[in-house]
């Protein structure tokens, strides 16, 4: 099978292209990486060709030895991935000992991954793990709501998230353990990676303060899904502080009764 005619492939065009039309996306902002199912591989090996070198990761990720990932190229728009595939997103593998990468198809006319592959590969490898292996799906955003929040809500997970749990009832049903919130820091390197990492032993959505959103989802649809509702949360809150604050919200007891009902884990921590 022709790599552009594959299932993988047009999830990933179709996410980076709703992503775009929702203005997540300015010039080459964000970034989305897929862990490809081994039968997938198989299914277009005839598009892919030999490795032309090895590249540094610039992080150590032994748990993805000889794993293919579907990544968009650093600065390249996600405007373009839906009208130039080949040109804008790489299939790459991962070597034997988890610390280099080739480039396997794509990037046509050049270029590298997204420069924050060291962050999407440990979180991969974590997710990898926790999950037992269903989690394939890594994606990065700037919603602008969200970004405007990190201006002026405390910069702390408890509350943080329950600020935005109460912007509608389904919101701790869709994110029930919460956000993890990163400070501000120079993106993609070693250092936004591991503490990007140890939040998301925790959390499958964490913010970057000041930059935007980072998502783990099994799916395409589940972390598209994830964003969309961290960032309409975002955007209800960002309104309600516009017209003077909450006179009212949803309680404690709301959200006991929302866990039951529901069957969800909610991280009742928060709630205190």
């Amino acid at each position: 099978m022709d790599i552009r005619q594959s299932d993988f492939l047009q999830g990933f065009i179709r996410l980076t292209a709703d992503a775009f039309r929702k203005g997540w996306h300015e010039r080459n902002g964000g970034n989305l990486s897929y862990r490809i199912r081994e039968e997938e591989i198989a299914d277009v090996k005839d598009s892919l060709h030999s490795a032309a070198e090895q590249l540094p990761i610039g992080n150590t990720v032994p748990d993805l030895a000889g794993e293919y990932f579907l990544v968009t190229g650093s600065g390249k728009y996600m405007r373009n991935v839906e009208l130039a595939p080949e040109e804008n997103v790489a299939v790459i593998r991962v070597d034997e000992r988890g610390e280099n990468y080739a480039v396997v198809w794509g990037l046509s006319k050049g270029g590298r991954p997204t420069s924050e592959l060291p962050t999407h590969l440990a979180a991969h490898e974590l997710k990898k793990r926790l999950s037992r292996g269903t989690n394939r799906v890594v994606y990065h955003a700037h919603p602008t709501n969200l970004i405007a929040l990190t201006f002026v809500l405390p910069l702390e997970d408890k509350a943080f998230s329950r600020e935005l749990w109460e912007m509608a009832t389904e919101d701790p049903v869709i994110f029930p353990e919460g956000l993890g919130i990163v400070p501000w820091m120079v993106p993609g390197g070693k250092e936004i990676a591991d503490a990007s990492v140890r939040l998301l032993e925790k959390y499958r959505a964490i913010v970057w303060a000041h930059h935007g959103l980072f998502v783990c989802g099994d799916d395409f649809d589940e972390a598209f899904g994830l964003m969309d509702t961290v960032e309409k949360a975002s955007e209800i809150c960002v309104k309600v502080l516009s017209m003077g604050g909450k006179r009212q919200t949803i309680p404690k007891d709301g959200f006991l009764q929302l866990a039951k009902d529901f069957k969800i884990d909610l991280n009742t921590d928060f709630l205190n």
